[in-house]
């Protein structure tokens, strides 16, 4: 009788190595060079942006809120609110003299630290907020908030005294209102948010793209009468005093003017070459949405109206590198995405970190060096990273039951 030797088992074959895609590996180094040219800068040029936060040199180093302040108190001893001592003239509707009216009351350092403070808490509040709406994890909570404190526009928007943690507030507020099923109340939010700064308007433009009738009417009537109220308070003659001064304001050839209008002088263009751009950009941002949103897959409660107020920043005269606090509730969206894959997740950690470079990035460049135009539109480029991002997010569609979302890791 013969016997056969056993013939051995053959190991079950092994799953493919994970690899990761190409597109995650570049926003990973992107990311790294981002946080290792902020190191880089921090430790070889002074940040005037964080140094300068203890100064008490107003006119100087926290010009803008010496301009509101002074406006605040020429409407309170009943003065002209453009006619100030201040150093720069204040650009900004009646409405927001009227609004920081209270601070007029204190010393103009300390009505600027108290400011300042409240700025800071209602920006990290805000960013906060936007998570737990979104119900992200804890790690993307803490990533986020800590991001923003170490991120270039939050240092520059305390440094000067800017309003954005107001306008995030106000924007926020209609975004989670479009959410919880109030578009009216949205839309009513997002106006007043647009009379204090009027580059935001195209924001309003959304419900009419979307031909959301009722909302849109909601929106421009909480922009006039928000606008009429502060007229009142100020004098009626000092809207049309505001409407001069603002269609008078060249624009500034700067680094961190993020717009294209900027990014046009910055090559040597006439600044309406990167205005019409920015038109073509924004009436596009819109005319994609609405052709998207009779498909059923834009949801304004997503990163739509982001999207489009990215786009209006684009096409402004002056979008100063701080203004990117404002769309950064809809990078945060597109984390929450139930179709946001690791790679997307990893683009918007890119996003993040690209904000924390520090405007000494400028230094780095020289009239006589070629590569100057291509460095100092940095800024423009980040902007530009946002939109793109968020308008691609806006295409999906909307959440069937967002009180049953589950945290995203």
């Amino acid at each position: 009788m013969s016997t056969t030797s056993p013939q051995p088992v053959a190991d079950p074959p092994r799953p493919p190595a994970r690899r990761w895609p190409a597109a995650r590996v570049g926003a990973v180094v992107l990311a790294l060079a981002a946080l290792a040219s902020t190191a880089a800068l921090h430790l070889t040029h002074h940040n005037w942006l964080i140094l300068g936060l203890a100064s008490t040199d107003m006119r100087e180093l926290h010009a803008d809120f010496d301009t509101f302040w002074h406006s605040a108190v020429a409407l309170t001893q009943g003065g002209d609110i453009y006619a100030t001592p201040a150093k720069l003239r204040n650009l900004n509707p009646p409405v927001l003299s009227l609004l920081l009216a209270p601070f007029a009351g204190l010393d103009v350092v300390a009505a600027y630290r108290v400011f300042a403070a409240l700025t800071l808490l209602l920006i990290v509040a805000a960013v906060a907020l936007v998570c737990r709406e979104l119900r992200l994890s804890r790690w993307w909570t803490a990533g986020a908030v800590l991001a923003l404190l170490v991120s270039s526009p939050l240092h520059g928007t305390l440094y000067l005294g800017q309003i954005y943690g107001l306008l995030l507030v106000g924007l926020v507020a209609g975004w989670i209102a479009e959410r919880r099923g109030h578009p009216l109340l949205a839309a009513a939010l997002y106006g007043v948010t647009v009379a204090l700064k009027p580059s935001l308007a195209p924001v309003l433009l959304l419900p009419a793209a979307q031909q959301r009738w009722r909302p849109f009417w909601a929106g421009i009537g909480g922009a006039v009468v928000a606008t009429a109220v502060g007229a009142l308070a100020a004098g009626p003659s000092s809207a049309v005093e505001w409407l001069r001064i603002g269609f008078g304001e060249p624009v500034p050839d700067v680094l961190d003017n993020a717009a294209l209008p900027g990014e046009a002088v910055r090559l040597g263009l006439p600044s309406a070459v990167g205005t019409v751009l920015g038109a073509v950009l924004l009436i596009g941002t819109l005319g994609w949405l609405a052709h998207r949103t009779r498909a059923g897959t834009v949801d304004p409660g997503g990163t739509a109206p982001w999207a489009v107020l990215a786009a209006g920043l684009l096409m402004s005269p002056i979008s100063w590198h701080n203004y990117l606090l404002l769309v950064w509730p809809g990078v945060l969206a597109v984390v929450a995405m139930s179709a946001a894959g690791s790679v997307r997740r990893a683009w918007v950690g890119a996003l993040l970190a690209l904000s924390a470079i520090p405007v000494s990035w400028g230094d780095l460049w020289t009239p006589e060096d070629p590569w100057t135009p291509l460095g100092r539109s940095l800024y423009c480029a980040i902007l530009a990273a946002y939109w793109i991002t968020l308008l691609r997010a806006a295409d999906h569609a909307p959440e069937p039951e967002r009180s049953e979302a589950r945290s995203v890791v």
